[in-house]
């Protein structure tokens, strides 16, 4: 027998073991490692006037903005790029980068390979290892 495609909604997740928090964001993991995919997709809400310093120097992420302004700076070049609905930004070569919310953000985040779920960034702002 075949199984079903998954299909689930953000407000299904609100309050379960994949809505994760931080200072300044949320995230709801719609697809995660558990789900057998390779690849992980989030919901993510980044608060007005929140300043983070990421690098995922064990994944790959690819963003798209749907709601708000901000910036995101490569650390590596010191280039700044805009962020607003229909701006895709992807961090192919585990960039170092700040992310600045001018206004509340809305990201449709995917990381290679998947997240568990349940993470959230360590002190150079970067999740574990898979595995």
């Amino acid at each position: 027998m075949l199984s079903s495609m998954i299909v689930r909604t953000i407000d299904e997740i609100a309050g379960t073991d994949r809505d994760v928090s931080g200072t300044g964001w949320r995230s709801r993991r719609i697809v995660r490692r558990d789900d057998g995919m390779e690849h992980s997709v989030h919901y993510t809400e980044v608060l007005a006037g929140s300043e983070q310093t990421l690098w995922y120097k064990h994944h790959y992420e690819t963003n798209l903005c749907i709601a708000g302004e901000g910036e995101v700076v490569d650390l590596a070049t010191g280039t700044t790029y805009a962020i607003r609905p229909g701006t895709m930004y992807a961090l192919d070569q585990h960039d170092r980068h700040v992310l600045r919310a001018h206004t509340d953000v809305t990201l449709v985040c995917t990381f290679w390979p998947a997240l568990a779920g349940t993470e959230t960034h360590d002190a150079d702002g970067s999740y574990l290892p898979a595995g």
